[in-house]
């Protein structure tokens, strides 16, 4: 028995610190989300974010609060119920946007900087997103959010 207990415990403590990391990135979940001076829900508000998907960076957690980053350097406190995955990109410079993962392809569209992407799913280099009307292959360099 007291065999069964050492094995689990060296199982369950990796895991417990693998849960602790920060600097990973998550995305708002909702349109409106408060961002706090503190991590706490009496902490006074210091800015709302007012767009969903919203990419973000979490530097620091506490209790049920993640201390997070945004691409401007701007950073505050976010209640995790808040926050979901990352599902989502900026660009930081212009970027093409291709038919298929490969810059041989057809082009499909020119992003600007700044552009909100919805990521679908990422390979070696590439990334396939949505954004707004348009579909395909970008790149994974110059954005922020992955």
């Amino acid at each position: 028995m007291q065999k069964i207990l050492i094995i689990l415990f060296f199982i369950l403590v990796p895991s417990s610190v693998i849960a602790d990391k920060v600097n990973y990135y998550v995305s708002l979940k909702y349109n409106k989300v408060h961002v706090r001076y503190g991590p706490s829900p009496n902490s006074p508000i210091k800015y709302i974010y007012k767009k969903k998907y919203l990419p973000l960076k979490v530097i620091d957690k506490k209790e049920h609060f993640r201390k997070i980053i945004d691409l401007k350097k701007n950073s505050g406190w976010i209640h995790k119920s808040q926050l979901i995955k990352s599902k989502s990109l900026i660009t930081i410079s212009e970027k093409i946007l291709y038919t298929k993962p490969t810059k041989y392809s057809e082009p499909v569209a020119k992003l600007e900087e700044g552009r909100l992407l919805i990521l679908k799913k990422c390979l070696k280099n590439w990334c396939k997103i949505e954004s707004d009307n348009y579909s395909g292959w970008i790149k994974n360099n110059n954005i922020w959010g992955i």
